[in-house]
């Protein structure tokens, strides 16, 4: 018997993992952006350190909400993984709704 029900549940599983994929890759490229900054701080960027986190925090929550709805409880081994600093831990959320 296949695990699917109904065909068309193959095409949301696809959907649902590309999506996973496309937020694993924007964590990595927020955290490579954020190490490449702390490397070289006085590089031409015109954005803050402070950006950077922010950019990686929401990203990294995004993609730990991602998980959790395959339910894959595991922010502490994405953390690990994918090495996500501590600040970076701690300011994880949406933008729009984290405190300053």
């Amino acid at each position: 018997m296949p695990p699917f029900e109904h065909p068309i549940d193959y095409l949301f599983a696809a959907e649902a993992a590309a999506a996973l994929g496309h937020a694993g890759r924007k964590l990595r490229k927020a955290l490579d952006a954020l190490n490449k900054f702390d490397q070289s701080p006085r590089s031409h960027s015109r954005r803050t350190r402070e950006e950077f986190v922010e950019d990686a925090a929401e990203a990294f929550w995004s993609y730990v909400v991602q998980r959790e709805q395959f339910g894959l409880m595991d922010a502490d081994y994405i953390a690990t993984e994918y090495r996500v600093p501590e600040d970076v831990q701690r300011a994880m959320g949406p933008k729009g709704l984290r405190k300053k």
